[in-house]
C-alpha cells in the first residue's frame, strides 16, 4: 500500500519508483501519480527513472510505451534517455527498434542528439551493419542536433575499415580538419589498423609520417602500438629491411629519442634473426629499449600482446618494465589474468592476484576479481570461486558488485551446485541487487528441482514473481515433474503399505 504525500513532486516520485522491486509495480506508481495530484506533471529526471527501470528488468514493451508517453507531455529530455534506451534495443537483439528510436528523435523535446548518434553508430558496428553506420552517418552528420566530433568521425572511420574500405576512411580522415575535427591518437590507431590489414602499406607509411609532426611531436610512448602495428605489417610483407629503416625515424622523429639510441641500429642484426617472429620481436624490443623509457610505452605494449595471446612476450615487458623500476598498473594485470583465463590457465591467473599484485603492491579492483571468477566458472572451478566473495568483503573499497554474483550464480548453476548457487543468491538480494534476467531464476529454480529441493524452488519462484519477472514454460515443467516424482514415490510406498497389510 502506497502512501502518497499531500503534494507530489518530481524528485519524490522518482525516490517512490526508484525503491519499488517489482518493475510493473513502479510503473503502476508513476502511472496513478497523474490521478492522484491532477496539478502533478512528470518531468526528464522522473521520465529518465522509469525508462531505466523498465529497460533494465527487460520489459521494453512498456518502456516504449512510456518513451512514447513522454513524447506526448513534450517535456524536455536529455540525450543520455535516448542513448540509453537505444543500446537497451540493441542488447535484446532489436536493432531496428533501436534505429527507429533515433530517426523519430525529431518528435521530442531534445535539443541535442550527439550521445544517441554515438551509441547507435558504435552498436552498428559492433553488429557488423557497417552500410547502415555510414548510411546513417550521411544522413544525420549534418543536421544541428548532432555535434559532429572526432569520436563520430573515428567511429565512421572504424566502420570502414572493418568494411575493407580504407581507401574511404583514408579520405574521411583527410576531411577531418574541414569539420573543424582533429585526429586523436585511437583515430590514427584505427586507420593505420585498417590500411595495413587491407595491404596499403604505402599510405600507411605516409599516415605515419603525419602522425609525426601532428600529435607525436613531444613524443609519447602511447603511440608505440599505431608504431607497432606498422613495423610488424611491414615484416609480414616481407619488408624487414623497410621496417627496420621506419624504426630507425620512428626512435628520432615519434619517440624524440636521443642519438646513440638510433644512430646504432645494425640492420643485419634483424636480418639475422631465425625466424620472422623473432625478427618482430627484436623490433617491439627497440621499441621499448630505443626510446626514453616510460610507464606509457610499457603499458601499451604488454596490453596489447596480451590481446594478441602472446603471453611469453607480454611476460617479457613485464620483467624488463621492472628493471626499470616502473611498477605495472592494474590494467595491466587485468589485461594478464583475461589473456590466461582465455587459454584455461585460471590456476595461474589465481598466482597474479595473490601472489604478483601483492608483490607489486598493486590492490586488486572489483573487476580484477570479476575477470578471474569468470575464468574459474568456465574451467569449472565455480566452488573456488565463491571464497573470493568473503576475500573482497575484507578488502577495503572492494565491494562485489551485481556482476561479480550474476557470475557466480550462473557457474554454480552450470556446474551443478544448486544449493550453493542459492546461498549466494540470498547474499546478492541481501545487498539490494537481483539478477539481470530471468534466466539466472530459471536455471536455479530448475536445478533445485532437478536435486530434489523442491520447497527452495517454489521460494525461489515466489521471489521470480515478485520482481516482475515472467517463468518459462520450463520452470513449471520442472515444478510439475519434481511434485509428481514425488507423488509416485509416494503412491509406490502406499502400495507396499498395503501389500504388508493383507499379507498380515
Amino acid at each position: 500500500m502506497i502512501r502518497w504525500p499531500r503534494y507530489l513532486t518530481a524528485t519524490q516520485l522518482s525516490q517512490l519508483i526508484r525503491k519499488q522491486k517489482n518493475p510493473l509495480t513502479a510503473l503502476q506508481i508513476f502511472n496513478e501519480a497523474k490521478t492522484r495530484h491532477p496539478n502533478y506533471r512528470h518531468n526528464g529526471p522522473v521520465y529518465a527513472a522509469m525508462i531505466n527501470i523498465l529497460g533494465s528488468s527487460g520489459y521494453l514493451t512498456e518502456m516504449k510505451g512510456v518513451i512514447e508517453q513522454m513524447k506526448e507531455d513534450s517535456c524536455e529530455s536529455k540525450d543520455s534517455v535516448f542513448a540509453d534506451a537505444i543500446k537497451t534495443y540493441a542488447q535484446a537483439g532489436l536493432l531496428n527498434e533501436a534505429v527507429s528510436l533515433f530517426r523519430s528523435l525529431r518528435q521530442f523535446n531534445c535539443v541535442n542528439w550527439t550521445q544517441s548518434f554515438n551509441a547507435l553508430l558504435q552498436i552498428l558496428i559492433k553488429e557488423a551493419k557497417f552500410d547502415t553506420a555510414c548510411r546513417l552517418y550521411l544522413e544525420y552528420s549534418n543536421v544541428w542536433e548532432v555535434r559532429t566530433q572526432t569520436s563520430s568521425l573515428k567511429l565512421l572511420i572504424d566502420a570502414l575499415c572493418q568494411m575493407k574500405c580504407s581507401d574511404l576512411a583514408l579520405l574521411v580522415f583527410q576531411e577531418m580538419s574541414d569539420q573543424c575535427c582533429y585526429p586523436d591518437r585511437e583515430t590514427y590507431q584505427v586507420l593505420m589498423r585498417g590500411l595495413c590489414e587491407d595491404g596499403r602499406l604505402n599510405e600507411a607509411i605516409h599516415l605515419l609520417y603525419s602522425m609525426f609532426w601532428r600529435i607525436s611531436q613531444k613524443g609519447s610512448g602511447k603511440d608505440v602500438l599505431i608504431y607497432r602495428t606498422l613495423l610488424d605489417s611491414l615484416c609480414d610483407n616481407g619488408q624487414v629491411e623497410e621496417a627496420v629503416k621506419i624504426l630507425g625515424k620512428v626512435l628520432r622523429k615519434g619517440f624524440k629519442a636521443p642519438k646513440r639510441c638510433h644512430q646504432g641500429l645494425d640492420l643485419n642484426y634483424f636480418l639475422a634473426s631465425e625466424s620472422l617472429e623473432r625478427a618482430k620481436g627484436l623490433i617491439n624490443e627497440t621499441l621499448l629499449r630505443g626510446g626514453i623509457p616510460s610507464l606509457a610505452s610499457y603499458s601499451s605494449m604488454a596490453i596489447d600482446l596480451y590481446s594478441e595471446g602472446k603471453i611469453h612476450d607480454s611476460n617479457w615487458v613485464f620483467a624488463e618494465m621492472q628493471e626499470k623500476g616502473f611498477r605495472p598498473s592494474v590494467s595491466m594485470y587485468e589485461s594478464k589474468i583475461a589473456a590466461l583465463c582465455r587459454e584455461e590457465r585460471s590456476v595461474e591467473a589465481v598466482k597474479v592476484i595473490e601472489e604478483e599484485m601483492m608483490k607489486g603492491n598493486c590492490v586488486p579492483t572489483v573487476a580484477t576479481y570479476n575477470i578471474l571468477l569468470k575464468g574459474l566458472c568456465n574451467e569449472g572451478k565455480s566452488v573456488m570461486a565463491i571464497g573470493y566473495l568473503d576475500k573482497m568483503a575484507r578488502q577495503v573499497g572492494c565491494v562485489a558488485n551485481k556482476q561479480t554474483y550474476d557470475i557466480l550464480v550462473d557457474g554454480l548453476c552450470c556446474d551443478g551446485w544448486y544449493v550453493e548457487a542459492s546461498r549466494v543468491l540470498e547474499r546478492m538480494l541481501d545487498m539490494k541487487y537481483s539478477p539481470s534476467n530471468a534466466t539466472l531464476f530459471t536455471k536455479l529454480i530448475r536445478g533445485l528441482c532437478f536435486v530434489g529441493r523442491r520447497y527452495e524452488a517454489v521460494l525461489w519462484l515466489e521471489e521470480m514473481v515478485s520482481q516482475g519477472k515472467t517463468p518459462e514454460v520450463s520452470v513449471w515443467n520442472s515444478l510439475v515433474s519434481a511434485v509428481c516424482g514425488d507423488m509416485a514415490k509416494v503412491d509406490s510406498n502406499v502400495d507396499k503399505l498395503w501389500q504388508l497389510t493383507d499379507s498380515s
